[in-house]
């Protein structure tokens, strides 16, 4: 039986025909792996269909809107290959948006390493403006329609392999709640995280700041400056051991005005 979830993993230079066992993927899967070529293929794991598409091109959120583009499923959930599933996962997102009708998006649960301080839900509720910039995409599914729909897809500008540092998950639930979307939290979990060094965060650097900067700009606009300095002051402890509030700041403006040039 064809499953009603479809998996979009995002990889770099994987071998592509071990992601579905490595995974523990249930479901049918569509895999966009970042090489040094561009092919198609596809293979059967379980019965569940694997496509695989090989792309030259870099940058995560060109990866996801290529899944999204091929995506053909009632539901699709966002992935990575760092990912392992719990057993019976398609079962969990089916349930929660059939008991969420209205719902375009909803986020889910996994285990990761303490160091990557993931938002965990620990309730079910709603996910507004003022609380939708801490869900990783990771754990974000959708009903497929309502993004076609809406018309929304993941900026070039930011996340791994793009000219910004991160940031594409929030700015994507941003532009879902500008369309007019539904997006609910639920606490059912879906798998954990395998623990490997960030490709893209090399400390907190001038880059890191600036990068956050031009970020804060696209989500808040003319309240980028008070949303910075909330949050400095919210990771002092963590990010500021070894530079000033003053100059992440600075730092940060400067990001918004680059933002501003470009945007």
């Amino acid at each position: 039986m064809k499953s009603k979830l479809q998996v979009l993993v995002s990889t770099v230079n994987a071998q592509v025909e071990k992601t579905a066992s490595r995974m523990n993927l249930e479901t049918d899967a569509i895999v966009v792996n970042q090489c040094d070529q561009n092919a198609y293929m596809e293979y059967s794991y379980n019965d569940k269909l694997i496509k695989c598409y090989f792309m030259s091109e870099r940058g995560v959120g060109l990866s996801r809107n290529t899944a999204l583009l091929h995506s053909d499923h009632e539901y699709c959930l966002f992935s990575d290959e760092d990912i392992v599933f719990d057993p019976g996962y398609e079962q969990t997102v089916c349930n929660a948006f059939q008991k969420n009708p209205d719902a375009d998006l909803i986020t889910f649960n996994f285990k990761v390493h303490p160091e990557r301080k993931t938002y965990y839900n620990q309730e079910k509720k709603r996910i507004r403006w003022y609380n939708y910039g801490r869900y990783p995409t990771f754990a974000v599914a959708a009903r497929t329609e309502s993004l076609r729909r809406a018309n929304v897809s993941f900026s070039l500008l930011f996340g791994g392999g793009a000219r910004y540092s991160n940031g594409e998950d929030s700015l994507f639930l941003h532009d879902c709640l500008k369309k007019g979307l539904h997006l609910y939290a639920d606490t059912g979990e879906l798998g954990q995280e395998t623990y490997r060094e960030s490709t893209w965060f090399k400390g907190y650097t001038d880059k890191f700041f600036i990068d956050r900067g031009v970020l804060y700009h696209y989500l808040y606009g003319g309240m980028a400056e008070i949303f910075s300095l909330r949050f400095l002051y919210a990771h002092k402890k963590e990010m500021l051991k070894e530079i000033s509030v003053n100059k992440a700041y600075k730092l940060m403006k400067q990001g918004i005005r680059e933002g501003k040039k470009r945007y």
